[in-house]
């Protein structure tokens, strides 16, 4: 099995959105096991009153267990206002900003004609707009030290997606709003660059919308390598670029897909679940 080469973040600092549960709380403690001190954000403060398990104390908590420092900090990307306060309250706690992941995201899969307008807002305000301010409020931070900007999102490969309009609209517009700033920011030494997974990654929300079945899912750890994947690469090789999360573990030279199976034994592999592209092939 291929031992992939992890980056050392010593000394940096990393601002993951939407670190309570899923893939944002794997991709914290993934940092933190790089040496990075890690911001943990989110709008779960206190879970004893919800079915949904997990807050952002908890993974903060998680986090220095991992022998790096942390703050929970409380997030709601729709607020303008309450992203530039937990921006400029983080670099305070921890002395800077280095890395921003933008992996917070609301989703709902439905048509045009079944989804309701505020709903097609959410998408909007959380994925999109979320993506665009949080990114804003950080960029003056990671200019100083020469940061990196990654955003869960996909390639933007496709021209429509049926029955996943809103979701896809608002998911592509974090990764054009990604790209765009990488090409504005091409004269400083701040990237910017998205990784989208190839598979269902095994989450509350593909719990719940039924994206297939057990075996059919990847750990969230098949993401967080490939961001850590990402983060050790000379920073004028990925910026303004988009990746699917297998293509940069099989350019470090993961050939066994077996170790990310939810189900052990299976070996789910690149499937239509990238959502976006029912054509889709690493070939």
């Amino acid at each position: 099995m291929t031992e992939l080469e992890r980056p050392d973040l010593s000394g940096q600092v990393a601002l993951v959105t939407g670190t309570t549960r899923g893939i944002g709380k794997a991709l914290a403690l993934s940092l933190a096991e790089c040496g990075a001190d890690v911001v943990s954000t989110g709008k779960t403060v206190d879970d004893s009153d919800t079915d949904l398990e997990g807050t952002i104390h908890k993974t903060a908590d998680a986090v220095r267990e991992r022998g790096v420092d942390s703050v929970a900090l409380q997030l709601d990307v729709r607020d303008a206002d309450n992203c530039e306060a937990v921006v400029e309250a983080a670099v305070e706690e921890l002395g800077g900003l280095d890395i921003l992941v933008n992996n917070a995201s609301a989703i709902q899969l439905a048509t045009v004609e079944d989804l309701p307008a505020d709903r097609f807002d959410l998408l909007m305000d959380v994925n999109a707009r979320g993506t665009y301010v949080m990114s804003r409020a950080a960029l003056p931070y990671l200019k100083e030290g020469g940061g990196h900007i990654v955003t869960n999102a996909p390639p933007v490969t496709v021209d429509r997606a049926p029955g996943k309009a809103a979701y896809a609209y608002s998911k592509l517009g974090m990764t054009f709003l990604t790209l765009s700033l990488a090409d504005e920011l091409s004269e400083t030494d701040v990237a910017a660059s998205t990784v989208w997974p190839v598979t269902a990654i095994e989450t509350r929300a593909t719990r719940y919308f039924g994206l297939g079945t057990e075996a059919d899912w990847r750990t969230p750890q098949v993401y967080c390598d490939a961001v850590l994947e990402l983060l050790g690469r000379e920073k004028e090789a990925v910026t303004g670029e988009s990746f699917y999360d297998e293509q940069l573990l099989r350019e470090a030279g993961v050939e066994e897909f077996s170790r990310y199976a939810v189900v052990e034994g299976a070996d789910p592999g690149p499937t239509s679940a990238t959502m976006f592209d029912p054509d889709f092939s690493l070939e």
